[in-house]
């Protein structure tokens, strides 16, 4: 029998398992990197309030400059994760490190919140890289059964970006000689170690073939998305929700939707691979994807106003009071990612992540200006817990199911999914907040009997400069508006709960590739099945003597 031909370089290197020390190098640039796209959006959450006022815009703006990062995010993260399956992951990596840092600059020299958004979104696509890539590279390191505690490490670096991020930038805002704009400076520095790190650790094989980007695809779901979100962001105001106007956004966003799907049906590199949703467990995923965004975003968003706003805190303080939600999050991602690691298991905790986040937006949406901070850290904290157990493991289980040169696709779409619901969930929450401040002011200075003009209904007031009753007032509106918008938010979460509790539990692999084939993967192929790797050894012992197996009675296959 002729011997068969040694596979090529590439494939052999990528097979070789690495060794936990090796995995913690490379994991050192990759989290680095991952932490400055956290950081990009956080360390503006508590300055925002100062920002938006110092450059005299309105709460659409404030929204704007959050749901601009997101957008962004979304619609290049699949490109992102299209190219990391093209070319080298390691360029890209390092590429989105260098736009995010050519935004930051732009963002820190802004004078006006047109300039400001423009930056913002500059630095989501930055960020849009770091989110997809470094999924995608993680996953091309480590088998899934061992993925749950790296996940796990993730989510510590997203907890420590969360929490730095606000204290970093209320200490800026609070510090005279510094002030806002080094908010978008300091995360340079870091974007810089991440380059150099990445540089002498990250050593990827690649596997070049012709790159072909489907630039129509992207270019129809970046107009549909910004369609949708200029719709929801304006409705209410500058037109009603029933209008010709919004006949046309809506009517044109599905349009542009409807296009992009049958773009990337024909297409041969589709930018979101539609065959995907064909895999039932990984449709509900990215389903859950888009739900659980709405309340990741909606948390780290609406807090710091509700913190200074509604309760007089100083950008500083107002980063120490979300503590309890950051380490909710940081402590039960981390010990959720050592229980799967362990136990192979991870349906139960999506399943109890998705249910302790719809309880503590439920309970969010009772809280009032002057409700006891006790109760409030609890509930924080309850959601907290649930994202941490729900975001990345939601990845996990999507990329345990596609093959290694789907990677990079599969990784991008639960992201792409995820942040589009954040981006959507942001603005059209922070439009409904807009609008309910507006009520609740309008309706307490009328029983005050004080002029309505004594606050401006467009703009972010800085309520420690208003005089009595008025600052009551507006504290009192913005503590409710935003519990309004935490109320608003649980269904969705509850939605994603449900779609969670119908997604099938695969056992996580133990290699790193369903399309590494075995000689008893092709046995099992002839009789029909595919065998979990778990069971690859029972079912060589189990093999007849022809050379078929014989599944045992407790076998899972997927087939």
């Amino acid at each position: 029998m002729p011997q068969a031909s040694a596979p090529p370089r590439h494939q052999h290197a990528a097979d070789e398992p690495m060794s936990h020390a090796q995995i913690l190098k490379v994991l050192s640039g990759l989290l680095l990197g991952l932490f400055v796209a956290i950081l990009s959006s956080t360390v503006v959450s508590n300055a925002l309030p100062t920002i938006i006022s110092d450059l005299h815009a309105s709460e659409t703006a404030y929204t704007w400059v959050i749901t601009a990062t997101l957008l962004a995010m979304t619609v290049s993260t699949p490109v992102w994760g299209k190219l990391s399956d093209l070319v080298s992951k390691k360029l890209l990596v390092q590429l989105g490190l260098v736009i995010y840092v050519l935004g930051s600059c732009l963002a820190g020299i802004s004078h006006n919140a047109g300039t400001l958004i423009t930056a913002r979104a500059i630095q989501g696509i930055g960020a849009g890289g770091m989110t997809a890539l470094v999924q995608t590279i993680i996953a091309t390191m480590i088998p899934p059964r061992e993925r749950g505690r790296y996940s796990g490490y993730m989510g510590g670096v997203f907890a420590l970006g969360t929490i730095a991020g606000p204290l970093i930038g209320g200490a800026i805002v609070d510090t005279s000689w510094l002030g806002w704009r080094w908010c978008f400076y300091v995360g340079v520095p870091f974007a810089v170690v991440a380059l150099v790190v990445l540089q002498r650790t990250l050593h990827l094989p690649t596997t070049k073939r012709a790159v072909k980007i489907d630039w129509t695809g992207a270019t129809l779901v970046t107009a549909a998305v910004s369609l949708l979100l200029i719709w929801i962001s304006f409705a209410g105001t500058k037109y009603d929700w029933l209008s010709w106007q919004t006949a046309v956004m809506v009517g044109g966003a599905v349009v542009l939707g409807i296009a992009f799907v049958v773009v990337e049906r024909r297409t041969a590199e589709p930018i979101v691979p539609v065959h995907l949703f064909s895999n039932r467990s990984i449709a509900l995923a990215v389903v859950a994807s888009l739900l659980i965004g709405i309340a990741m975003y909606s948390g780290t968003t609406f807090l710091s106003q509700y913190f200074q706003l509604a309760r007089g805190s100083s950008p500083t303080q107002a980063g120490l009071l979300t503590l309890p939600m950051i380490v909710g999050l940081a402590s039960i991602s981390l010990l959720s990612g050592q229980f799967i690691t362990r136990t192979g298991r991870w349906k139960g905790v999506l399943v109890l992540g998705g249910a302790l986040t719809v309880a503590g937006l439920v309970l969010m949406g009772t809280v009032r200006a002057h409700t006891a901070y006790g109760l409030v850290a609890l509930y924080m904290f309850l959601i907290g817990a649930g994202l941490g157990m729900a975001m990345q493991n939601l990845v996990l289980s999507v990329q345990n199911q596609v093959e290694r040169s789907e990677l990079g696709s599969a990784s991008a779409l639960v992201a792409f999914m995820r942040t589009l619901g954040g981006a959507v969930g942001v603005s059209a929450l922070g439009a409904l907040l807009a609008h309910r401040v507006v009520e609740y002011i309008t309706g307490g200075l009328t029983k005050a009997g004080v002029p309505a003009g004594s606050v401006s209904s467009g703009s972010v007031p800085q309520v420690s400069t208003l005089p009595q009753p008025v600052r009551g007032i507006v504290e009192d509106a913005y503590g409710h508006g935003v519990a309004d918008v935490f109320l608003w938010a649980a269904p969705f979460v509850f939605l994603a709960l449900v779609a969670i509790l119908f997604i099938k539990e695969v056992p996580l692999r133990t290699s790193q590739d369903a399309a590494v084939v075995s000689p008893v993967d092709e046995l099992a192929a002839d009789a029909g099945v595919v065998l979990l790797d778990e069971d690859l050894a029972g079912a060589v012992e189990a093999a007849d003597g022809s050379g078929g197996p014989t599944a045992r009675p407790e076998q899972t296959v997927r087939g």
